[in-house]
């Protein structure tokens, strides 16, 4: 029973840490961007004038894959996905080890007659 509860208080902790993290990627994203506007406002290049929107757009779609990750795929791929996949896998294997365990019995009482 404790070893479950701890269990649950590493995986809460772990989640907290992750939420945190975005959370934190989200407020960075706005900052960077209002800086990285106003820089090109103020620094005006000749190379590209929109260089801007590009390096905004690349930085969304990496807070929009570390917004998945966080709220889509560890939600549902979480410790008790990983033990029923890890029960499956053995029983899997359980199942094979007993039909080559029948085959083999046959095979011996085969080999006698």
């Amino acid at each position: 029973m404790e070893r479950e509860i701890h269990e649950q208080y590493e995986y809460a902790r772990r989640r907290l840490k992750q939420k945190k993290r975005l959370y934190y990627h989200f407020v960075l994203l706005l900052i960077g961007s209002i800086f990285l506007y106003v820089s090109s406002k103020i620094f005006e290049t000749d190379l590209n004038p929109n260089w801007y929107i590009w390096a905004i757009t690349i930085w969304v779609f990496l807070f929009v894959l570390h917004f998945i990750k966080v709220f889509i795929t560890d939600r549902f791929m979480n410790k008790n996905w990983e033990r029923e996949q890890i029960d499956r896998l053995v029983g899997l294997q359980q199942k094979k080890l007993v039909e080559l365990q029948s085959e083999i019995e046959e095979d011996t009482t085969k080999q006698a007659l």
